[in-house]
């Protein structure tokens, strides 16, 4: 089963006068309950990707599917809904509510986008905040806790409403070594324990190297897949 496939995608954005093709004709497919990695240097195509995949940005050309819909030429609001009920989202700041404490930032997208009683609200974020080990800190507040923490607290807010698929832009850029070890095992975990597709931007080699699947970017194009599960 695939969570995404995408055929002949592009994306040309426009400065002024000048046209810049960002991705340039991809094709290729993610199956279900992977983890992936799009590698490549600074401007090679990976972010631009990851908005696409994420109904933040629509292609320029070709065609996407995202968990079996397709997602191509879906405007701002119903980009909006499917993107707020289906894909969780992994930034390398973390980007938590400061005013939140650690409960209300898990709890945020179920309050945005899920009409979910409190009762199950409540179950879902203690069973998570369980599963990422900070079901003690869910009193606390983003500044009383470490980067290593703030990041499990963004792993647990992406997979807060049931989502199949968390997209991570350089999720470990701001940990250090040992932390950023810790994190990605945390993920690749939950990927077994929730059923949820991982897909990674990184130049982090602690991510290639646990990544099962590896696509290498270059001037908007895929010029190499690497599959690890075939090794």
């Amino acid at each position: 089963m695939q969570t995404i496939s995408a055929n002949n995608l592009s994306k040309t954005y426009r400065a002024g006068d000048v046209e810049v093709q960002a991705v340039r004709g991809v094709t290729f497919d993610v199956d279900a309950g992977s983890f992936v990695s799009f590698v490549g240097p600074s401007g090679s195509g990976k972010s631009t990707l990851l908005n696409m995949i994420g109904c933040l940005d629509r292609p320029t050309a070709g065609s996407l599917r995202v968990l079996d819909t397709d997602v191509t030429h879906l405007d701002r609001r119903a980009s909006a809904s499917f993107r707020g009920r289906n894909i969780g989202f992994i930034f390398q700041d973390f980007n938590l509510v400061p005013v939140l404490t650690v409960y209300e930032n898990v709890e945020y997208p179920l309050i945005m986008v899920q009409s979910w009683p409190a009762p199950k609200r409540r179950e879902r974020i203690m069973g998570l905040l369980d599963a990422v080990g900070m079901a003690d800190q869910a009193h606390k507040r983003p500044d009383q806790i470490s980067g290593g923490q703030k990041q499990r607290i963004a792993i647990a807010r992406a997979l807060a409403p049931e989502t199949k698929l968390v997209l991570a832009d350089e999720p470990t850029a701001n940990l250090d070594q040992a932390t950023a070890v810790r994190v990605i095992d945390l993920m690749k975990r939950l990927r077994d324990d929730f059923a949820v597709t991982f897909i990674f931007s990184t130049h982090d080699p602690k991510v290639m190297a646990e990544a099962e699947v590896i696509y290498h970017l270059q001037d908007g194009t895929i010029v190499e897949r690497e599959d690890r599960r075939a090794a």
